[in-house]
């Protein structure tokens, strides 16, 4: 049996990229699993599918993350549709690259109303039913570096993920007396089908290349931290922050310095 046999969870655009590797990672250790999708159906059926094969019950959901409604209502039918709800991830996102003088006001707000608002109304709505129900629960909400690192062209994003993590710490304070557990996750660099939206493959494998471990993240190593935040071997761990990035927040760029001049001497 794994360690989350037995709960029940849904994870927010989950039928690519690290959302996938979330949902696949948590059926694996035993949970039922709803899995949204926006647009891509097919994706999520075969995550679902991917998901039964561990034994659990999967269930393909589609809802959009910057609708309020379609959000809240996402969780109300992974409810019925799971017979309950024990975890809650907060995955979904969207984002442009634009200089913020020359954005799109209209990708811009989109941006804010996914990545911030949507994770913002999944977890308000989870809590209210956890709450009501006395469900010892947890949230994860995926974050990101760019919630500390001004990333240019990307202030949108970067101002969301800001608000992400306030969001989950202050949501962990005030959930903590009823036993609700909320904890954040931070990804590095991952090979998701969305990175192709800013680079190519060649760019991709050079520069991942050069990263402390030589390579990019893979989603289901996310998807294993945030097993480890949810396991009731870990109840002890809430408003804190897990980052899987392979070291690219250390100040790397500085070995180059000393291999140089360990080169020259």
């Amino acid at each position: 049996m794994g360690v989350l046999t037995g709960k029940k969870a849904v994870v927010t655009g989950a039928s690519r990229g690290i959302g996938r590797g979330i949902a696949i990672e948590l059926a694996k250790a035993g949970a039922d699993v709803a899995v949204n999708y926006r647009s891509q159906q097919s994706d999520a059926d075969e995550v679902c599918e991917t998901c039964r094969q561990h034994g659990v019950n999967a269930v393909p959901l589609g809802a959009d993350m910057g609708f309020q409604a379609e959000a809240e209502g996402l969780v109300e039918r992974a409810i019925d549709s799971l017979g309950g709800l024990d975890i809650v991830v907060s995955n979904a996102v969207y984002s442009d690259r634009e200089l913020f003088y020359k954005a799109d006001l209209d990708g811009f707000r989109k941006t804010l109303d996914v990545s911030m608002w949507g994770a913002f109304f999944v977890i308000r709505k989870a809590a209210l039913w956890m709450r009501q129900h006395q469900v010892a629960g947890n949230m994860v909400i995926i974050s990101s570096p760019h919630a500390h690192m001004a990333i240019p062209g990307a202030m949108a994003y970067n101002m969301a993920k800001a608000a992400n993590d306030q969001m989950a710490r202050t949501a962990a304070v005030e959930l903590a007396e009823h036993g609700i557990r909320v904890n954040i996750v931070h990804p590095g660099w991952t090979d998701t089908p969305g990175e192709r939206k800013f680079f190519s493959e060649e760019t991709l494998r050079e520069q991942g290349g050069k990263l402390p471990l030589g390579r990019l993240g893979q989603p289901e190593e996310i998807g294993r931290g945030v097993v480890f935040l949810t396991s009731p071997e870990n109840p002890y761990i809430t408003g804190s922050t897990l980052t899987i990035d392979g070291g690219i927040q250390l100040p790397w760029r500085e070995m180059y310095r000393i291999k140089e001049k360990a080169a020259d001497a």
